[in-house]
């Protein structure tokens, strides 16, 4: 499969802002190498964002600015879709590629009425995201949906709510390695200065390419500012995590199962964190009430429990007995 690359902002604010991002992505502005993948401009048009308070998109005129990207660069351009008639209006005005983000792909209703569009009129392909909530079944379901129109799909896995959930994507990769799958490192991470490193997982994991948010000047975007990296930044990126990443990977399914394991030990330091805020609100109420730090009624309590744990799920007593001790010198300590 060609590596694919589709980058661009979050969304179409004005035709200036579309143009100037565009002109600093093009091949020969930031890569002469990018020319030999599918190279695709983004923008989205009709923004579904949780609050009708915040910006919603431009709208049906952005796509006339999408045009114009392509007709001054020659990139072939993208967006987003929810609805039959944004399907309608985006093939109409002459946009290459679709995708259908992670909210609309929650809902299996909103995909087959996609679908239902494109009997008439296809792009080149349409992109679909995992859904919000993990799910592979629901996934490969959507993917089937687009499928039976005739048009070529492919897959881009964002995570879950800034969370990998690798295991969705291995599920989908493994039950169709025959289509592409592709990074959104900005919507996995929700911080651009997390991007570099989550790109290095298109490489590691076989992927196929990368969705990533550019903006010509994130600090003034108005959405998904905090996730949008520059020209600059991508440039640096693609000279060490992205370009090189085509040859072959053995011990596929290793790398996989290792990715899982980072998110398992990054949840579980996620949740030693919060046990410590909990147990230094515990502390300051202890002093309130002047109660000595150290309760070891309570402790032998929770060890007792946190055994019965360890023998419903087939771990040792002395590893739990290791961790829960260590938890517990470190709770005395941050209430000390």
């Amino acid at each position: 499969m060609k590596p694919i690359l589709i980058v661009g902002p979050c969304a179409a604010e004005s035709r200036e802002q579309l143009l100037a991002t565009a002109r600093a992505l093009h091949p020969s502005t930031l890569d002469s190498r990018l020319s030999t993948l599918d190279y695709i401009f983004r923008a989205g048009i009709w923004k579904p964002r949780t609050s009708p308070a915040t910006f919603q998109g431009v709208g049906e005129q952005a796509l006339d600015w999408l045009v114009e990207v392509k007709r001054e660069t020659g990139m072939e351009v993208a967006t987003e879709v929810a609805t039959p008639e944004h399907v309608h209006a985006a093939l109409q005005a002459g946009i290459d590629y679709l995708w259908i983000g992670a909210r609309t792909s929650a809902n299996p209703m909103a995909v087959q009425s996609i679908a239902d569009s494109l009997h008439d009129r296809q792009p080149k392909k349409v992109f679909i995201k995992n859904p919000v909530n993990n799910d592979p079944q629901l996934w490969l379901g959507n993917i089937a949906r687009l499928e039976a129109t005739g048009v070529t799909v492919a897959a881009i896995h964002r995570g879950c709510a800034h969370r990998p959930c690798w295991d969705m994507a291995y599920a989908v990769r493994t039950a169709r390695p025959d289509i592409p799958m592709l990074l959104d490192p900005s919507h996995m991470t929700g911080d651009s200065q997390l991007v570099a490193t989550a790109m290095n997982r298109v490489g590691e994991l076989g992927l196929n390419g990368a969705m990533i948010e550019v903006h010509c000047c994130p600090e003034q975007a108005l959405s998904d500012a905090r996730q949008q990296i520059t020209p600059d930044q991508l440039r640096d990126i693609l000279a060490s995590a992205f370009l090189p990443f085509s040859k072959g990977i053995d011990h596929l399914p290793l790398h996989w199962l290792r990715a899982m394991i980072d998110e398992v030990d990054a949840d579980i330091w996620t949740h030693i964190e919060r046990r410590m805020a909990l147990v230094e609100q515990i502390g300051e109420y202890k002093k309130s009430e002047h109660m000595a730090p150290l309760q070891p009624e309570r402790f032998e309590a929770i060890l007792h429990q946190r055994l019965e744990w360890a023998d419903m799920h087939h771990i040792q007593y002395d590893t739990v007995r290791m961790i829960m001790n260590a938890l517990h010198q470190e709770a005395l300590r941050r209430q000390s």
